[in-house]
């Protein structure tokens, strides 16, 4: 079936996924070894659950602005979430063919932030006096992504950096990451047996040397069991501040989601399970701990 944003979707997908998949080096190290054990044939086999955004809650950027893409493009809003201790909202949204990857996007609540926190981020945001978004042609593939690489603020010194990470590391890695993708999901449920279950597909991942985010455990699982969610510890990439210094900061993960079957449809047989068989949205509980794969507590294990 052809949709008419299409064109345009793949393309701001795909623009999204290459520069991904560049700098997070255990994309193609887990691709590679599902390749050569013959469980893929390439990476376009391997089901994108969802893709997921980071944003801050300032005016005229956050959840508001960012969802008009995906709005445009078929894409419907479904459930909310509140992460209390990390002052953070979201949504996620349901592409309009299940051969799109759910979108999840969050947004940092800096007006429950330190008067000092606030501060850095106004200074940064304070020139965006109108809706980025407004500007840009999102029938235009190409713009869109040249868009989600793109700064919309000065990057920021070391010692501002600092002082984010130490009340929020959340707002720490959209300041200095911006839009940047922050990560793709496999759906483990969708790969051949062997591989199917998150159980063995985690045991896979380790015997690889990828290192798991162990905060709530290696699997994240739903109050009803349906739900099972791993992630990769972030990549570290060199980072370069305002002021000239460096240092090693998080970048983006890959994670890893098992839909299981609904309850009124386990008696159809396996060959007859389409997606909408399946567990649907998030679960708060497990998004809380999977957000901490860019965290120091886990990328300092790795």
């Amino acid at each position: 079936m052809i949709f008419e944003n299409d064109r345009t979707l793949h393309i701001i997908l795909n623009s999204l996924f290459k520069k991904y998949q560049e700098n997070v080096t255990d994309v193609k190290k887990i691709t590679n070894a599902l390749i050569e054990k013959g469980v893929v044939k390439e990476q376009a086999e391997i089901v994108n659950d969802h893709i997921a955004f980071r944003t801050l809650g300032v005016e005229h950027l956050g959840i508001k602005s960012f969802e008009k893409i995906f709005l445009k493009h078929g894409y419907t809003q479904q459930d909310a979430y509140y992460f209390e201790a990390k002052k953070l909202d979201a949504n996620w949204y349901a592409p309009l063919s299940p051969i799109y990857p759910r979108v999840f996007i969050s947004e940092l609540r800096v007006h429950e932030l330190s008067t000092e926190a606030q501060n850095i981020i106004k200074k940064y945001t304070k020139d965006i006096t109108d809706d980025p978004l407004n500007s840009i042609d999102l029938d235009n593939g190409e713009a869109v992504g040249h868009f989600l690489h793109s700064p919309l603020w000065e990057t920021p010194t070391k010692e501002e950096y600092g002082i984010l990470l130490k009340e929020s590391e959340y707002a720490a890695w959209v300041i200095y990451n911006r839009y940047y993708l922050n990560h793709y999901t496999i759906s483990v449920h969708a790969l051949p047996k062997g591989y199917n279950m998150l159980v063995e597909f985690n045991q896979f991942l380790e015997s690889i040397g990828v290192a798991l985010n162990t905060a709530g455990g290696k699997i994240k699982t739903s109050k009803d069991g349906l739900l099972l969610q791993s992630s990769s510890v972030s990549a570290l990439k060199e980072a370069t501040f305002a002021c000239g210094n460096t240092e090693e900061i998080s970048g983006s993960y890959v994670e890893f989601a098992e839909r299981r079957i609904l309850p009124e449809f386990r008696h159809l047989p396996i060959s007859e399970i389409e997606p909408k068989h399946r567990r649907e949205g998030f679960e708060t509980g497990n998004a809380d701990k999977i957000f901490e794969s860019t965290y120091t507590k886990q990328t300092k294990r790795k």
